[in-house]
């Protein structure tokens, strides 16, 4: 379920992870870490510089089964978003 970019714009976080500095697995350790502290139903925002995560951000979240909502690459890195779903 990909979310129109306009609309990841608006999206609320409720944890922003910031894996700028690290190389895969880096974004996805950082995400597996993170996403116990939000809510079912939580949005994780996680910024990366790798765009290796463009790949494996979407797999694990399928994997895991959270739904990766899409990502926004206009800052001169990635932001990608996932809904916590269990």
């Amino acid at each position: 379920m990909t979310v129109a970019v306009e609309e990841l714009r608006e999206l609320k976080s409720d944890q922003v992870v910031d894996a700028r500095a690290t190389s895969c697995p880096g974004p996805i350790l950082a995400a597996k870490k993170a996403i116990g502290s939000i809510p079912v139903g939580g949005v994780m925002e996680v910024l990366a510089s790798d765009t290796g995560t463009l790949k494996d951000l979407p797999a694990w979240c399928k994997k895991m089964g959270h739904d990766f909502l899409g990502s926004i690459d206009d800052a001169g890195y990635l932001q990608l978003f996932l809904r916590k779903m269990k």
